[in-house]
């Protein structure tokens, strides 16, 4: 059935781990910079952007989850 309310969209979490994903990414190559394995630029080197990109790596695993969670739930 095509218009059953009662069933649940199946693109429930998407966003939050589309995000997640994002996030992951933007933090390892954050934390690459921060210890000068990636190129010459002005976040080489610099220990606080690797510690920058290790957080932001951790919120990018957390919102994966909650996405994998929401798209369980919604079933």
């Amino acid at each position: 059935m095509v218009n059953n309310e009662t069933e649940s969209p199946r693109l429930r979490g998407w966003l939050t781990m589309s995000l997640g994903l994002l996030a992951l990414v933007l933090g390892g190559v954050w934390t690459l910079q921060g210890l000068g394995r990636i190129g010459d630029g002005l976040m080489s080197d610099r220990t606080g952007w690797a510690v920058v990109g290790g957080v932001l790596i951790v919120a990018g695993l957390a919102l994966i989850v909650l996405g994998m969670r929401r798209r369980s739930a919604g079933r």
